[in-house]
């Protein structure tokens, strides 16, 4: 059986579902949804499979979404996902009989503030991410990740003090006692 011009084989016209608009906006916004999710994952292979999955759930429900500007759900969708995925529980930490000399090896310090960003919580670095490296404001974060705007300034609240009091990032002049 072959599809021709619309036509099934056996006469019925295919039908129009949307899915031309579909791919143009992957094609479109593909690249800046998988640069929020390396920036949540801080892992292209995870950061990859994390746009795969939040495409296909949008795909599922394309027919719903607003077509004169989807890429709000998108994300939500994206960040939702990325929260509550549970094979993120691994948080990379590699088991050794010697502690290193130094907190990071090999003098990575350009990687520091990676390190830090990485070791918060999820939905702190969520809030991060969306706040500092995509320039959300306050309520366009909290719509994405479900959530108030107050509790999107608590959760940067806790986020900056938690980079603050960070050992990775203190300076020399931050470690000295008066």
């Amino acid at each position: 059986m072959s599809i021709d011009d619309g036509v099934l084989a056996t006469g019925v016209t295919a039908v129009h579902d949307g899915t031309d608009t579909f791919d143009t906006f992957v094609a479109a916004r593909s690249r800046a949804l998988l640069r929020t999710a390396y920036l949540l994952t801080r892992d292209h292979a995870l950061a990859e499979d994390l746009v795969q999955t939040a495409l296909a759930k949008a795909w599922f429900h394309w027919s719903r979404i607003r077509e004169d500007n989807p890429e709000p759900y998108v994300r939500r969708i994206l960040v939702t996902t990325y929260s509550s995925w549970w094979r993120r529980r691994w948080n990379g930490e590699i088991p050794t009989e010697e502690l290193p000399d130094a907190p990071t090896p090999d003098g990575e310090d350009a990687l520091d503030l990676w390190d830090a960003i990485g070791r918060l919580p999820r939905r702190q670095r969520a809030v991060v991410v969306l706040r500092f490296y995509e320039d959300l404001s306050e309520a366009e974060t909290a719509r994405l990740m479900g959530s108030s705007v107050g509790t999107v300034k608590s959760q940067t609240a806790k986020a900056l003090a938690k980079l603050r009091l960070d050992p990775s990032l203190a300076t020399p002049a931050d470690l000295e006692t008066p």
